[in-house]
């Protein structure tokens, strides 16, 4: 254990405080358990340190250790848990949880049999699936870390710190706050920047290899993540892959999962699975109608990537539309549930929405009641057509 305790002192060292993400002050740190889930790339890891770095003055009182550490190829997370507890640790923070087999029944125990310890642990994005299992709903308190907004993002390069905006202050008060964020930036080429390259937090380390980084990321995901959660074979793995190419070059596309099925060689079943776990995952977004019936749940109505930056990341000729529909799309689930709209593009809660460049008119959502053009390409907008990276700012 000593080792590892010399990597979480080490990790905290060059941890910079600097910068939080927009959850960091969203949760209540004092709940007995706490689960942070997220894609791989978003900067969980980070945030823990940070907590860690700026909240503890005495440091022997938390303990952060990544469980895909060698130590546990001998010991156990309970093993942990009590060795730190009876030498005085009241905070106890696991990373990367899934790579833990049996995970839920360990914290379980852990959390029965030490009352007074504090647990925090995050895990892949994919846990919403389980996040049930061994009567953990009861004990543990679930979030969810999504990768930088375009309100972060702008933060993150030193640009400037803009104030949330909720979704209803945004639709009616949008020409103001747009006015007053653009006083004294230029945001559409800040804007274009992030749809390239601002979503995943190790943009920061630097943009030469910054693809290579997220394809790894990618494969990471589906060859290590995937595999953790789900009983996979290699080939499984495979088609997956094959399926997030084939739907990189159609996005926004309206599944056909004859035809997807087909071209992975696979079953109409296991298409839909691969779906999915692909949601899940954090690589795509499956959007379906409003008033869609649990029975149709098998199969969703419209596929897009999760985020803009796979969108460059897969295809070199990105189609603008399709990059327009997914930064709406990824920006507004983190906050609400974001489904197909009969007329017009997308609707959240009772607004509809139109998605378009800036000469994009009402032509497809007249005489639809709290309906709105979504424009890219301007920077203030007037009357019910709004810019589309304001919906950037949105957490």
């Amino acid at each position: 254990m000593k080792n590892l305790v010399k990597i979480y002192l080490r990790l905290i060292r060059e941890t910079d405080t600097s910068t939080l993400r927009y959850l960091h002050s969203n949760i209540d740190w004092n709940e007995r358990c706490i689960a942070i889930l997220g894609a791989k790339g978003v900067g969980k890891t980070t945030m823990l340190l940070q907590h860690i770095k700026t909240n503890f003055k005495n440091k022997d009182e938390a303990l952060f250790v990544s469980v895909d550490n060698t130590w546990f190829a001998n010991h156990t997370i309970f093993d942990l848990a009590n060795e730190f507890y009876i030498n005085g640790g009241t905070h106890l923070f696991l990373d990367e949880i899934h790579h833990y087999p049996n995970w839920a029944t360990e914290i379980k125990n852990v959390y029965d049999s030490f009352p007074k310890l504090k647990i925090v642990f995050t895990g892949s994005s994919l846990l919403q699936i389980y996040k049930s299992t061994a009567d953990l709903s009861r004990r543990v308190v679930y979030e969810s870390l999504e990768g930088l907004s375009f309100r972060e993002f702008l933060k993150f390069e030193k640009v400037a710190d803009f104030p949330i905006f909720t979704l209803d202050e945004l639709v009616k008060k949008h020409q103001e706050i747009a006015l007053k964020i653009t006083k004294d930036i230029k945001v559409i080429p800040l804007f274009k920047k992030y749809l390239k390259n601002g979503y995943y937090i190790f943009y920061k380390e630097g943009m030469k290899n910054y693809e290579i980084k997220l394809h790894e990321t990618i494969n990471n995901i589906i060859d290590v993540d995937v595999p953790a959660i789900e009983n996979i074979e290699f080939q499984s793995r495979y088609k997956l892959k094959r399926l997030l190419a084939i739907l990189s070059t159609l996005v926004p596309y309206t599944p056909n999962i004859s035809e997807l099925s087909s071209a992975i060689e696979s079953n109409r079943n296991n298409t839909v699975k691969y779906l999915s776990l692909l949601e899940s995952a954090k690589l795509l977004n499956l959007v379906s109608n409003k008033n869609k019936t649990i029975g149709d749940l098998t199969k969703p109505d419209k596929v897009l990537l999760n985020n803009t930056n796979l969108s460059y990341a897969f295809d070199g000729n990105t189609n603008i539309g399709s990059v327009r529909e997914t930064f709406f799309v990824n920006q507004l689930e983190a906050i609400s549930k974001v489904n197909l709209a009969p007329k017009g593009d997308f609707m959240v809660g009772n607004y509809t929405f139109e998605i378009g460049g800036k000469g994009k008119n009402f032509k497809q959502i007249k005489n639809i009641p709290n309906s709105f053009v979504v424009a890219d390409d301007i920077e203030i907008g007037y009357n019910n057509k709004i810019p589309l990276w304001l919906f950037g700012m949105l957490y």
